[in-house]
């Protein structure tokens, strides 16, 4: 006998995935380093690429959160090529595929603060225990969806965030600080 199954959308099976990995790295069941290896993995083997146009929160999460895993994972392989001492080359390649998703990320975060008007959003400078991102990565709160939290470190869009009032002076500590405080 065949049952109705309604389809799922890109986006369901997308978030359904990030939130099974969050929910496994916060139970200590994967590292971060396990989690980006995992999503980054996801994103190929279903051929993810992201939307031209951002006029959805959906499509704004989905695009950021593309380019964040991109960029994570990027950086991460070049640091270990670092480690392990391979040709610079290699390492400086993975290095600017990592700048280029970082600046996509960046983009899209604008792009989805201004589909959004800016509304019941919050930034701030985050507690970081790592000495290079303490006083330049900052948090975005989108207080009207649950799991809505961005980050960044772009001189450009913290002006923005000052220039619609929706920066905080002053430091907190990260709504997600158990994953922004671990390093991969």
């Amino acid at each position: 006998m065949n049952y109705f199954k309604p389809n799922k959308s890109i986006f369901d099976d997308f978030f359904e995935h990030r939130d099974m990995l969050i929910i496994q790295h916060m139970n200590g069941d994967i590292n971060k380093k396990e989690y980006l290896e995992l999503n980054y993995k996801y994103m190929l083997e279903k051929n993810i690429k992201p939307f031209q146009r951002i006029d959805s929160i959906e499509k704004g999460m989905y695009n950021y959160q593309y380019y964040n895993m991109m960029a994570k994972y990027h950086r991460m392989v070049a640091q270990d090529i670092k480690d392990k001492g391979k040709h610079i080359s290699f390492y400086s390649k993975y290095l600017e595929e990592a700048d280029y998703y970082y600046n996509e990320k960046d983009k899209t975060t604008f792009r989805l603060l201004r589909f959004l008007h800016y509304e019941n959003v919050e930034a701030y400078f985050i507690k970081m225990e790592s000495y290079n991102l303490e006083g330049k990565l900052y948090e975005i709160v989108l207080s009207d969806y649950e799991y809505a939290v961005l980050h960044s470190k772009s001189i450009w869009l913290l002006d923005v965030l000052k220039k619609e009032n929706v920066f905080i002076e002053g430091r907190k500590k990260s709504v997600i600080d158990y994953y922004v405080n671990q390093r991969y």
